[in-house]
């Protein structure tokens, strides 16, 4: 499987409303507080949008509603994939991409067979604490040597002007959100984006 280099995650449909017209192939919706009514409502908009716009959309944490909705693709944290209904999700045809933050969380998520694995934080982020230090490219270079053919995403920290060291070190695909979401201009931000990622696409 080939993931888009680009891989945006946001907050809301509101954002891929915005964001993804613009060329976005790949986004995922992160809703971590929101009552079931209010996130279905969320998840229904943005399989609509992402159609329209032949984006791909994957869903964080929520597998039950991602089934109920027909969505094709979910994201889980370590926690998330502990309870988790594995056999229900891939009954259901859905794929699946996991967190990964060190060696016994990769040894976990491989053997889940998921569909592709992400590494971070690679530099510091300010989108939530972590117990983890920032990865670094040389793990991810060790960590593309341990999960290969799958894809690796990285995430945590990025920016365009990082992408060339990322990419170089076995990346397949490069994750944002704060870089664009808290971006004075997001739309000129998520296109320099596309075009820097683009002779990975």
């Amino acid at each position: 499987m080939k993931l888009d280099p680009f891989y945006l995650i946001v907050d809301s449909a509101q954002w891929i409303e915005r964001l993804v017209p613009l060329g976005v192939r790949l986004v995922q919706l992160r809703i971590k507080d929101m009552e079931e009514e209010g996130l279905r409502a969320e998840i229904r908009k943005a399989k609509a949008l992402c159609a329209r716009n032949h984006c791909q959309l994957i869903v964080n944490d929520h597998w039950r509603l991602a089934i109920e909705e027909g969505c094709d693709f979910i994201h889980l944290g370590q926690e998330d994939l502990q309870a988790a209904d594995l056999p229900a999700i891939r009954a259901a045809g859905i794929r699946l991409g996991l967190s990964t933050h060190d060696d016994a969380e990769l040894e976990t998520a491989v053997a889940a067979m998921p569909h592709y694995v992400a590494l971070g934080p690679i530099y510091p982020t300010i989108l939530k604490k972590m117990k983890w230090a920032p990865q670094g490219l040389e793990r991810i270079r060790a960590w593309k040597g341990q999960v290969a053919p799958l894809p690796l995403v990285a995430i945590g920290g990025l920016n365009p002007e990082r992408l060339d060291g990322v990419f170089g070190a076995g990346a397949d695909s490069a994750a944002v959100v704060t870089d664009i979401t808290l971006n004075a201009d997001p739309e000129p931000r998520t296109r320099e984006w596309i075009e820097k990622t683009d002779r990975w696409r």
